[in-house]
């Protein structure tokens, strides 16, 4: 029973990111190729972001992976391991970007088009199949950026629509978790000192960035 469980969510996060790929690749409006690039490279930084879970989930249960590496395929990966492999995804996106190996803007802008895109169904399905009525706030939230997004990114700029959008979303979860007994994010327990450390990340690369925009005009 726990088994299938485990398969059930796994399938539901799973076709909430498919359905955020073809909606990112009927919406948008770059070309196709651009489409199959950033979409490539979403899947690569999904597969990474297991990866690092994985990492995660051994670091956080060394002495047992030591004696017995197999039974680290017991545990399951907890919010700890989420938020080493969300760290380590940002670090890895940096590293790439600096390396200009990725355009930064336009794959975050992608990204985001995919994330709230599967993070509605997945909400909507924890509601619909699950009963999780905690879901309701997060998928408001949702709902008000996934408006946002669209009404907003043929208007202004896309690094101000991104820190609109995800200052938006990290302010709305900490409030959410004050609201409400917990929020959880794919099925993970998001802490509002997560949260916070996040936006601050958000808030230094967005700086980061309009003084690298600024110096390329000195």
């Amino acid at each position: 029973m726990a088994i299938t469980s485990k398969l059930i969510a796994i399938g539901i996060v799973a076709v909430s990111f498919l359905v955020g790929c073809l909606s990112f690749y009927i919406m948008s409006h770059l070309p196709a190729k651009a489409k199959k690039k950033y979409m490539a490279e979403i899947i690569s930084q999904l597969i990474n972001f297991i990866l690092f879970m994985w990492a995660g989930k051994i670091v956080l249960n060394l002495s047992s992976f030591l004696s017995d590496p197999l039974t680290i395929l017991a545990y399951p990966a907890n919010s700890t391991a989420f938020y080493i492999a969300v760290f380590a995804s940002i670090l890895l996106l940096i590293y790439k970007d600096k390396q200009k190996k990725l355009d930064m803007s336009p794959f975050i802008d992608s990204f985001v088009h995919v994330f709230l895109v599967a993070s509605f169904l997945y909400e909507f399905l924890e509601i619909i199949l699950k009963n999780n009525m905690f879901a309701f706030g997060y998928l408001l939230l949702l709902s008000v950026l996934i408006f946002l997004y669209f009404i907003l990114r043929e208007r202004i700029q896309i690094k101000l629509l991104l820190l609109i959008i995800l200052s938006s979303w990290s302010l709305g979860i900490i409030i959410l978790s004050f609201i409400q007994p917990f929020v959880t994010v794919f099925g993970y327990m998001m802490e509002p000192w997560f949260i916070s450390i996040f936006f601050i990340i958000v808030l230094v690369i967005s700086n980061l960035k309009r003084e690298g925009v600024n110096n390329e005009y000195d």
